[in-house]
């Protein structure tokens, strides 16, 4: 077995990763990453799997497929690397979280790994893009591979927060039917909607209220140097 992970989900996804949609998607891929301007680097598609393994993961932020400017995408959805101009909808984010909590992230970097390895899912609902062509890999059969992660994180026992932002995302919802997590939906945090639902949607501390509800640890949404 190949591991593309390093941890967890490189058992849990292994007969996905065999199916013929996927098959398919990996070659298409091939053939785009080949000949066209692709985000994020083919390195970095799985990071988001890679830091949250599936018995660690406590929140999950959905997004829709990758930012598709020069030197953005790393693998984990609304985040950048360190360096790179916070996006619009990063910003206000960290607005809600200054609203809704107090912690100001707003003169910060917008690299959310440390999300990530705290047990943040950071995941897109398509993994790859082409460059300066939002949606353009929609489609290919990553719908279908994220829809197996969240159908698989559904099945947990310990309880998972599912923050489901714009209507990409809240189309997930049907997915998940265990009780034991919570669902908490809002507005896309675009400057085109956050005004419409996503500004005062209080999910961070709501999240962590429902974390340490069941004795987990919170998340510290403060992002660090």
């Amino acid at each position: 077995m190949q591991n593309y992970f390093d941890n967890e989900w490189d058992v849990l996804l292994a007969d996905e990763m065999q199916k013929a949609y996927y098959l398919k998607l990996r070659e298409f891929l091939k053939q785009e990453y080949a000949t066209q301007t692709i985000y994020p680097d083919m390195h970095d598609i799985f990071n988001a799997l890679r830091h949250a393994t599936y018995s660690n993961i406590k929140v999950v932020i959905l997004g829709q497929d990758p930012y598709h400017g020069a030197g953005q995408a790393h693998g984990l959805s609304f985040s950048v690397k360190k360096g790179v101009r916070v996006p619009p909808s990063l910003r206000n984010i960290y607005k809600e979280i200054l609203s809704d909590t107090g912690i100001d992230n707003t003169r910060m970097h917008g690299e959310l790994t440390d999300w990530a390895k705290q047990g943040v899912l950071l995941l897109n609902t398509v993994l790859t893009v082409r460059a300066g062509q939002a949606n353009s890999h929609k489609g290919q059969g990553w719908e279908v591979f994220t829809d197996e992660i969240i159908k698989l994180l559904n099945l947990r026992v310990d309880p998972i927060v599912f923050l489901l932002w714009g209507t990409p995302a809240r189309k997930k919802k049907a997915l998940i039917t265990n009780p034991n997590h919570l669902i908490l939906e809002a507005a896309h945090p675009s400057p085109l909607s956050a005004s419409n639902g996503f500004f005062g949607c209080r999910h961070f501390s709501q999240a962590n209220q429902f974390l340490q509800a069941h004795n987990l640890k919170p998340i510290d949404w403060k992002i660090y140097g």
